[in-house]
């Protein structure tokens, strides 16, 4: 009797349990087919509706289902044209829409006509995907809901709804750790591990030498980049960064500063998205330090748009604020943008057409060209809107530990948004390269630089630099071995160069793209990410029991020679007790030395008349 209660007891128990876990999933298929059906409603009421919106702004797409959606509006609308301009390592397409009044898709038919070309660019970081989906609503609100269609009377628009394909499909709910939704996002770097937001200028990315080729195939009067920053908390919910310290031409950087940036400012805060600067403190995370400026990098889109003589706009959302408000925010922010240019177009047009001609003439060789730029100790008090904090000593870790309140604060603090020059250079009338940089060459034509190669060998005196006190990065960065510290003497010489070298002539628009990509201590030379690496190896050694005689027959009767050699041992103690550096430096002192060694291999010829004289393929 006991057995068969404890029996019964098991199959009433097991009897519950599926029902139970019936009446559980016939709970779970009827709410699945509610929302379902709901979602048919919804969809039905309004097609064109993005995955964004149906989450209730809380998701973002996925790759296919954003393609899906690019392809939708371009097949219903006949001003958008989808279409793609290269292929990721993992073999997704890089996708981009044309929008533009007369349905023109290609760049030479929107150059005939007089309007504004404006890239919008979503997605290059995909962990901060706010711009994808303001930038798809933008679009169908223009061309299927006829909200401000008008904006397309004078400009073209090319959106890119997501630039890192590949770290965009590395999806997850875990990807950005100090950000605010949406509730799964992609990757910030690409599937090669590399920051396509570090490699405007050095072009290693396979995607990013496609966005090259668009960028000078369209050369977009105005650029748009946008992101989620990290960093420290305050009330703004969108912070921006713009070229305005210097590194343009005097008249478009007063039409950034004080036309397009006012009436941005204006407009956003009257919408309730007060925006501000990019935060960027001196001591990090602390307000009360003060703020600093800077010109960004050409490995940044911003600093790269700028050496092509485009005004381009960073946009940092904040990562704190919730997705809906942000992504909210980025679509105020591109129609206020549109609207601007459609009314200031021609003046824009103008300005970089002026831009390019002014950077091609021999006034602008004239003078000194500055490749880096520091903060100036000069600032000026601004109100920054932020949040009660205090620094409190981390028990964990012992370091100071910011923990923000939720009560605004609006700080009175100083903001050094003054630049000035650290390096300027005297610019060439050309540069010359050897043809052996094929590298350096293939890099310098993508990027629209003009050039001619030489059809025989010539001997020409150009100006140089000859390398010391080289340091190397202790480990890789962004795939390469940077030169991160050094100094050079400036050397002038007769040099032969060969059949096939190319000659930068410097008469030409990009030329300040040539200098960046050309002079050592540019910011993003390509001299320092490491391309020009193998002209500070030592090929050939002297053997020791060779050089120990040769020692001495250098040091017979050379007194300066032993005054040098015993000052170098006393000077750097390792040195004096190391044979093989000793030798080696007597190596180095010798007729076998390498003289190519620590040499820059780039010329530079400043007498225009020397150019009359190449002949070239």
């Amino acid at each position: 009797m006991k057995y068969f209660t404890l029996f019964t007891l098991i199959v009433l128990t097991f009897s519950l349990s599926l029902s139970s876990f019936a009446q559980n999933k016939d709970a779970k298929e009827k709410k699945e087919k509610k929302e379902k059906v709901k979602k048919e409603e919804v969809e039905k009421a309004d097609p064109f509706q993005t995955y964004y919106e149906k989450s209730g702004f809380t998701k973002t797409a996925r790759y296919k289902e954003t393609i899906e959606y690019c392809k939708k509006l371009a097949n219903e609308s006949e001003f958008v044209e989808y279409k793609t301009f290269g292929k990721s390592p993992q073999g997704r397409d890089l996708p981009l829409l044309v929008i533009d009044r007369d349905g023109y898709s290609e760049a030479r038919e929107v150059k005939q006509k007089d309007r504004v070309v404006l890239l919008i660019q979503a997605g290059i970081h995909p962990g901060e995907i706010d711009g994808k989906d303001a930038g798809l609503m933008f679009i169908r609100d223009i061309v299927l809901k006829k909200k401000n269609n008008n904006l397309l009377r004078n400009v073209t628009i090319l959106f890119i709804p997501i630039f890192n394909v590949d770290g965009h499909e590395h999806f997850g709910p875990h990807n950005r750790i100090n950000q605010n939704g949406p509730e799964k996002m992609g990757w910030r770097t690409t599937a090669s591990n590399l920051n396509l937001n570090r490699d405007f200028l050095k072009a290693d990315a396979s995607e990013m030498r496609d966005w090259v080729q668009l960028f000078i195939e369209w050369l977009p009067d105005f650029f748009i980049d946008i992101h989620a920053t990290d960093g420290a908390d305050y009330q703004y919910v969108t912070t921006y960064g713009m070229e305005i310290f210097g590194n343009m031409t005097k008249e478009l950087t007063e039409w950034q500063k004080d036309d397009y940036l006012k009436y941005l400012e204006k407009k956003m805060s009257s919408a309730s998205y007060p925006i501000f600067p990019y935060v960027s403190y001196r001591n990090w995370h602390d307000p009360r330090s003060g703020l600093i400026s800077w010109v960004a990098s050409p490995m940044l889109s911003e600093g790269y748009t700028a050496l092509q003589n485009r005004p381009g706009l960073l946009v940092e959302n904040h990562m704190l604020k919730d997705y809906k408000t942000r992504v909210s925010a980025t679509y105020e922010l591109l129609m206020l943008t549109t609207k601007f240019l459609n009314k200031d177009y021609n003046i824009l047009k103008t300005l970089v057409k002026e831009a390019d001609k002014y950077t091609a003439s021999q006034q602008f060789r004239d003078k000194k060209f500055t490749v880096k730029y520091k903060p100036s100790s000069d600032s000026t008090i601004v109100e920054f809107k932020g949040y009660e904090y205090e620094i409190v000593k981390s028990d964990l870790t012992g370091g100071n530990w910011f923990k923000y309140s939720k009560i605004p604060k609006t700080f009175e603090i100083p903001y050094f948004n003054k630049q000035e020059a650290e390096v300027q250079i005297n610019i060439p009338e050309a540069y010359i390269i050897p043809p052996e940089w094929t590298e350096v060459i293939d890099r310098l034509e993508l990027h629209g630089v003009s050039f001619f190669r030489l059809k025989k060998a010539v001997k020409t005196k150009v100006i140089s630099y000859i390398f010391k006190d080289v340091k190397f990065a202790n480990k890789p960065y962004e795939g390469r071995q940077r030169v991160i510290k050094f100094d050079y003497d400036k050397i002038e010489e007769v040099r032969e160069y060969p059949e096939g070298s190319v000659v930068v002539d410097m008469e030409q628009g990009a030329a300040r793209i040539a200098i960046h990509i050309l002079e050592p201590k540019a910011p993003s030379s390509f001299l320092y990410w490491g391309f020009f690496n193998s002209i500070f190896e030592q090929k050939e050694y002297g053997e020791s029991y060779v050089m120990e005689e040769v020692a001495r027959k250098m040091l017979k009767d050379n007194d300066a020679l032993k005054k040098e050699f015993e000052k170098k041992k006393s000077e750097n103690p390792e040195f004096a007790k190391n044979q093989w550096l000793m030798l080696n430096w007597f190596y180095s002192k010798s007729k076998y030395w390498d003289d190519r060694i620590n040499k820059y291999p780039v010329g530079k010829i400043y007498d225009r008349k020397v150019l009359k004289k190449f002949t070239y393929k």
